[in-house]
């Protein structure tokens, strides 16, 4: 471990191959793990976690209720805060805040603000400056004031998707996410209007048991989250738009469903998400089987490791 000369270590809890540059100051009970890096005008106080090779930009402070795990990277002068309701010479009791936990590979950009109790996801990346008020997922990129989901991390948009109609395939399109199919349904148009059709045992590879609709979602919200043991299912955004990510546990797939004649088909043990609605979004979907709540997968982790197993 080094400890610059100007720094005030307390904790004799510091790994090896640690550095803790001038002015940083450790208290006694802090826990910090090996390899990383504590930078200049840091504090960190007695119950705080920090884990292996993560580095600490200038300016942060640390306070009693954070566990930062492996790999994340914090940006300068980000802030964590630790009281949902400051005030003035009033304390909340001990443990009374839920942790704040920063997971595996995250990243922190410059002068972000996290609230107390919040979890921000394994890889997940807080751009600078923004302010994060609830959890964020695993893998996603916020930004912006409150923070919002705006990506996924290494995800890249299937080209099709963006697509005009009169340039997309007909018929089904492979994906690179297992199973996953983007449908080109038929679009007919005449002086009535327009008209998009689905048949069951040619483009729906199912019996349908049940359908539901996502509509009036605020356009910073995120909807899934999960993904099915045996359920599934066909979506086509019949009004508006919205953006589905697919994941196979492996590789991870974003596609814009934007007109009625574009529809995704998603197999079991698919991780879903879906967001970036616009105000007048309707999502019809199509289930191959009635509600079961023990079909949910609602664990990314937990998800994977099913994924793994199963290929």
């Amino acid at each position: 471990m080094f400890k610059h000369p100007l720094a005030l270590v307390e904790s004799n809890f510091i790994g090896e191959g640690t550095r803790i540059w001038a002015f940083a100051h450790v208290l006694p009970d802090a826990k910090i793990g090996r390899e990383c890096n504590i930078c200049d005008h840091t504090f960190i106080e007695n119950d705080v976690v920090v884990g292996d090779r993560v580095t600490i930009k200038c300016g942060v402070q640390l306070w009693d209720g954070i566990t930062i795990e492996d790999d994340v990277f914090i940006g300068p002068n980000a802030t964590f805060t630790n009281d949902p309701f400051p005030r003035s010479k009033h304390h909340l009791p001990p443990n009374s805040i839920p942790r704040t936990r920063v997971k595996t590979g995250a990243s922190i950009g410059a002068n972000a603000t996290i609230v107390p109790g919040i979890t921000v996801g394994e890889r997940a990346v807080i751009g600078a400056g923004a302010v994060v008020t609830r959890d964020v997922p695993p893998d996603t990129i916020v930004i912006g004031n409150p923070g919002r989901i705006v990506a996924y991390v290494d995800t890249k948009t299937h080209a099709g998707a963006l697509a005009t109609h009169s340039s997309a395939p007909s018929g089904p399109a492979e994906t690179s996410v297992k199973g996953v199919r983007l449908h080109y349904l038929p679009l007919i148009e005449d002086l009535r209007g327009w008209l998009s059709a689905a048949e069951t045992g040619h483009d729906i590879p199912f019996e349908i048991k049940r359908y539901f609709l996502v509509f009036g979602v605020p356009g910073e919200h995120i909807r899934g989250e999960h993904a099915h043991r045996q359920l599934q299912q066909f979506l086509v955004c019949v009004h508006g738009s919205c953006n589905i990510v697919a994941d196979d546990g492996q590789h991870r797939e974003e596609f814009v469903l934007d007109k009625p004649s574009i529809a995704l088909y998603l197999p079991p043990l698919t991780w879903a998400v879906q967001y970036k609605y616009t105000d007048d979004a309707v999502l019809l979907v199509l289930a191959s089987d009635r509600y079961n709540a023990e079909d949910y997968i609602r664990d990314y982790n937990e998800f994977r490791n099913l994924a793994r197993a199963a290929s």
